[in-house]
């Protein structure tokens, strides 16, 4: 599956993120869909590999915080982008939330996304425990049509125990399992161009002509180098974002790698005339969240700082706003020093969501407590225990003691395999009349609170609807 001209010659494609992970990046999630609904035929005709447009934190944002129905948006983005893969990032066993799932939820889940538009599934761990992979690259498999792509991916870090060797067996598993291609998500944008080429060189050697594809931020500031070395050394597909919504904690800008990547003499299949249009459209949207505050400058920094504590910008971002509420900026700095050794103790897991919020509350809480572990969170409780997979490396005993004591630690994927039915009948009961499609009843799997909320809402706008409609006269 790597990308060749008729004529042989190099072509590296390009994935557009504007639609998820850059506008997530710079303004967390916030962009209702009737921002860009005019843009998208427009962006049909780009000739991107695909556009990230759905999953991650869209799901919970359409919900949560802009009254839509996630599974509408993608319906419409389907009717809108019918030449164009569309991409979606799915958490594995915890799909879009920060729980594991039941196996037949998830299938349910993969099936819905399918059958509502989606193409392209990028599949990770926070951990890297590909049996938190395997049902939904099974279901995927199941449910596939012409265009489907199971996509694996690595979450992407540095530590003592993440190895290019390391990266290069797990890329082999990923290809043993079945996926279709496979992605490095550098998350934190920490990936240095040496890092790069001897990783990529490396994988290409494992992988064969596997699409091989990284995702990386432009956080630190490394991210222009990194991609140009990637490519250099054999990179198939770069994930970038429409040029006003890059840089900073988003990607490295679309036009720009295009222009370079013409310049190599490598062709990329886009439009520079419609990519440029796209661009003209997303300037007066991002003008107006920059002028309310949505996209704050920080967002729009280059932060060589994650280059130390391997932080993400979102997690640093989120830990300054809570810091920021408790009035304890003073403790910023003890706070981002203790992030590393509260990583340490629990085996090094890449700070990839929902790892990197419980490292980063843990990390805070250990700063204003004042004593080390005084107060763990449950979530940092449960991952002890074993519920959300294998670490990298062992978890501190002195952690172990406190949480586990002289039990055992489960086995996660022990309660993933039940296939009750009894969350799909839960779900149907707490919605009651409110429910209106199966659709309606996976939202309320992975939010509950937030669904119901919306589902009231959305009857409350029918029957409002209802009343102002004007009956045609005999």
């Amino acid at each position: 599956m790597n990308p060749k001209t008729e004529s042989g010659s190099r072509k590296v494609q390009i994935t557009e993120t504007i639609l998820r992970d850059a506008q997530q990046s710079l303004m967390a999630t916030r962009l209702p869909y009737a921002d860009y609904e005019d843009i998208l035929s427009t962006m049909d005709k780009a000739g991107y590999y695909s556009i990230e447009c759905w999953g991650g934190a869209t799901f919970d944002s359409c919900l949560r915080y802009l009254n839509e129905d996630p599974w509408e948006r993608l319906r419409n983005l389907r009717k809108n982008l019918p030449n164009t893969r569309l991409q979606m990032l799915l958490r594995g066993q915890n799909l879009l939330g920060y729980k594991h799932y039941h196996d037949d939820v998830v299938e349910k889940f993969i099936e819905l996304s399918i059958k509502n538009g989606i193409d392209v599934i990028r599949i990770f761990d926070a951990l890297n425990d590909f049996r938190n992979i395997e049902t939904a690259l099974a279901s995927v498999k199941k449910y596939a049509r012409e265009r489907t792509v199971a996509s694996g991916c690595i979450s992407y870090t540095q530590s003592p125990v993440h190895t290019v060797q390391k990266y290069i067996e797990m890329c082999r598993e990923l290809k043993k399992m079945g996926f279709d291609t496979i992605c490095l998500k550098d998350m934190a944008g920490t990936m240095t161009p040496y890092e790069a080429e001897y990783l990529i060189k490396g994988i290409k050697d494992a992988i064969g002509d596997m699409t091989l594809i990284l995702h990386t931020h432009s956080t630190t500031g490394m991210a222009y180098m990194t991609l140009t070395k990637a490519i250099e050394s054999g990179i198939d597909v770069i994930d970038c974002a429409t040029s006003c919504f890059s840089g900073g904690t988003s990607q490295p800008a679309t036009e720009t790698m295009y222009y370079a990547l013409t310049q190599f003499g490598i062709e990329t299949g886009l439009d520079e005339g419609i990519i440029n249009k796209v661009n003209d459209f997303f300037k007066p949207v991002k003008q107006k969240y920059v002028d309310n505050g949505q996209i704050n400058a920080k967002s729009l920094a280059t932060d060589s700082q994650a280059l130390v504590y391997k932080v993400p910008g979102g997690m640093l971002s989120n830990m300054i706003a809570n810091l920021t509420d408790m009035h304890a900026m003073d403790k910023f700095d003890a706070a981002l020093a203790e992030i590393p050794k509260v990583r340490e103790d629990m085996g090094y897991p890449p700070l990839v969501t929902p790892l990197s919020q419980m490292v980063g509350n843990q990390a805070v809480t250990n700063v204003l407590v004042g004593e080390r572990y005084k107060n763990i969170s449950k979530e940092i409780k449960n991952y002890i225990k074993g519920e959300y997979g294998i670490p990298p490396a062992p978890i501190a005993q002195e952690l172990i003691d406190k949480v586990l004591g002289e039990n055992k630690p489960v086995d996660c994927r022990d309660e993933d395999k039940k296939r009750t039915g009894e969350d799909f009948a839960a779900a149907k009961e707490a919605l009651g009349d409110l429910c209106q499609s199966e659709e309606d009843v996976m939202s309320y799997i992975c939010y509950p609170d937030q669904t119901l909320k919306f589902l009231k809402y959305r009857r409350e706008q029918a029957e409002r609807e209802s009343v102002y409609t004007i009956e045609p006269m005999d």
